[in-house]
């Protein structure tokens, strides 16, 4: 059996600890910088190293959160842009991206930033993204013309709860058959 060295942890070393704890994070699930300080502190917390209190722990945490965005290892504009572009691609409306943003802690002005860009690349990406749902979950016009009456309420609760406009839910809803076909095959 190998016995247990007492040795206490320095400033220097639990920086490099919170260093190499931050790398595997972000190898692992290229976080913001809010969620990669919560599971910092989170971590560091829950240790309850003796010598170091809760106030230096934090200072140490935004030491390394500081030098890791001037290396370039996080960037919350290129997290904002990059997770917005991927909600698109799954059909998320521009609400439903904003508020993801926000609770992952990204700034204002980079959200302000990202939805403007998505904007000006497609002025109607709240409809096209209610057409891949439709397509995707089988409602609306992408229903049996016999069922789609009955279902409506239905469908557009549903396109309102994933948070598009009543406005856009209905131009959805009232699209022919024909003509939804011909925008799935554009997309």
């Amino acid at each position: 059996m190998i016995p247990i060295k007492n040795k206490k942890k320095t400033l220097q070393a639990t920086v490099e600890e919170m260093r190499n704890f931050s790398f595997s994070y972000i190898e692992k699930y290229a976080p913001s910088k809010q969620q990669l300080k919560t599971y910092l502190l989170k971590k560091y917390l829950k240790n309850k190293i003796k010598d170091i209190n809760n106030k230096n722990i934090t200072d140490l945490i935004e030491v390394v959160l500081e030098d890791l965005e001037k290396n370039k290892f996080i960037n919350d504009k290129f997290y904002s842009k990059s997770k917005a572009k991927s909600l698109i691609n799954r059909g998320s409306s521009i609400n439903k991206i904003r508020n993801y943003l926000l609770s992952k802690g990204i700034k204002g002005q980079f959200i302000k930033d990202t939805i403007d860009q998505i904007k000006d690349n497609n002025e109607d990406q709240d409809f096209f993204s209610a057409i891949k749902v439709c397509k995707k979950k089988r409602i609306g016009p992408s229903r049996d013309e016999n069922n789609r009456i009955l279902f409506y309420k239905k469908d557009i609760s549903i396109l309102a709860r994933l948070g598009f406009g009543y406005e856009i839910s209905k131009k959805v809803m009232e699209l022919t058959k024909d003509e939804y076909l011909k925008i799935v095959n554009l997309l």
